[in-house]
């Protein structure tokens, strides 16, 4: 199964704050086990991020390349594997068509992937917006409440994503431990 996740919030640690540097991107203790978890039981890893730092000037594509391959080597040190990253370098104001809560990365993974349609997918996010764009795509929403998941898990609840029913778990770990357990754990929209 194909599985998409968020990165800041979802795999490194995130306070709201731009990461800026190699050294700033820290992994979420247990995150990248998780992957490797993942990895192992036959399943593929995408990420789709909105890293508007780079328009800003924040930091350069190889700044946040460098990013990458830390991740991805700590990664492989586990036995697992990212199959593919997709990320919007753009800001805001641009209006571009990559940004989520538009579905421009998940099309980009899609067609990487050579795939009809994500239908059936996982997305999982700590964002309204990853929830958003993953279920326009017909991907199974997972919130995580690390990062940004614990503010929205709170709006979620008075203001649903339409049709969407979200699975919620304390971290990138534990949706791990319970979609291995039992991959019905994650409701079908």
């Amino acid at each position: 199964m194909l599985i998409i996740l968020d990165r800041d919030g979802v795999i490194n640690e995130y306070d709201g704050c731009y990461i800026c540097s190699v050294a700033e991107w820290r992994p979420i203790p247990g995150s990248i086990e998780a992957l490797a978890r993942l990895c192992k039981a036959g399943h593929r890893i995408a990420i789709a991020t909105n890293q508007s730092g780079i328009a800003r000037g924040f930091y350069g594509v190889d700044v946040l390349d460098g990013m990458h391959e830390k991740m991805a080597r700590l990664l492989e040190a586990q036995g697992g594997r990212i199959s593919f990253i997709a990320y919007c370098p753009h800001h805001p104001d641009e209006r571009c068509q990559c940004r989520k809560p538009l579905t421009g990365l998940l099309l980009q993974i899609r067609e990487h992937f050579h795939l009809d349609s994500l239908n059936g997918a996982i997305m999982v996010g700590d964002s309204r917006k990853d929830l958003e764009a993953g279920f326009a795509e017909n991907c199974r929403p997972v919130l995580v409440r690390t990062g940004n998941g614990e503010d929205t898990e709170r709006h979620l609840k008075t203001r649903p994503i339409p049709g969407a029913s979200v699975a919620i778990h304390d971290n990138l770990s534990a949706f791990a431990d319970a979609f291995l357990s039992d991959p019905g754990l994650v409701k079908k929209q």
